[in-house]
C-alpha cells in the first residue's frame, strides 16, 4: 500500500506538532512530523533507539548533548542511542521533516 499523511495513523504531540506513522514496526519506525513556528519538545534520550532526522520543509534546530546544531531543508542528522537531545523550530515557518527510528521508539523514550 502507498502510504502519505492522507491514510496513515495521526497524533499530536507537544506544542500542537502533528505526526503521521508511516511504517510502525518492532525494529522500524518512520513517521512524518511538522511543528508550528517557535515550538519545541522536551529534553530526552532512548536506550536503544537510533534515530534519523530528515528536514522536507523549514529548519530544525537540534540540541544534542548540549550542542546546537541547525540542520536546514534537504538535510538530515542522526541521533545515536542514550544522546540527550530535543529537536525545535526557531523560525517564523512549519518545519516539516522525516524521523525514522531503529528500533521502534515506543517505551524506548527517557525524559531528562
Amino acid at each position: 500500500m502507498v502510504k502519505s499523511k492522507e491514510n496513515s495513523e495521526h497524533y499530536i504531540w507537544g506544542e500542537n506538532c502533528d505526526s503521521w506513522v508511516l511504517q510502525d514496526g518492532e525494529n522500524l519506525s518512520i513517521k512524518q512530523e511538522k511543528m508550528p513556528s517557535n515550538t519545541s519538545e522536551t529534553l530526552h534520550f532512548h536506550k536503544n533507539a537510533q534515530q534519523f532526522f530528515y528536514v522536507l520543509k523549514g529548519k530544525a534546530t537540534f540540541y544534542i548533548d548540549e550542542e546546537k546544531i541547525e540542520v536546514p531543508e534537504k538535510n538530515g542528522i542522526s541521533i545515536k542511542p542514550l544522546q540527550k537531545y530535543f529537536i525545535s523550530n526557531e523560525t517564523s515557518e512549519d518545519l516539516e521533516f522525516l524521523v525514522i527510528s531503529n528500533p521502534n521508539t515506543n517505551n524506548d523514550r527517557i525524559l531528562v
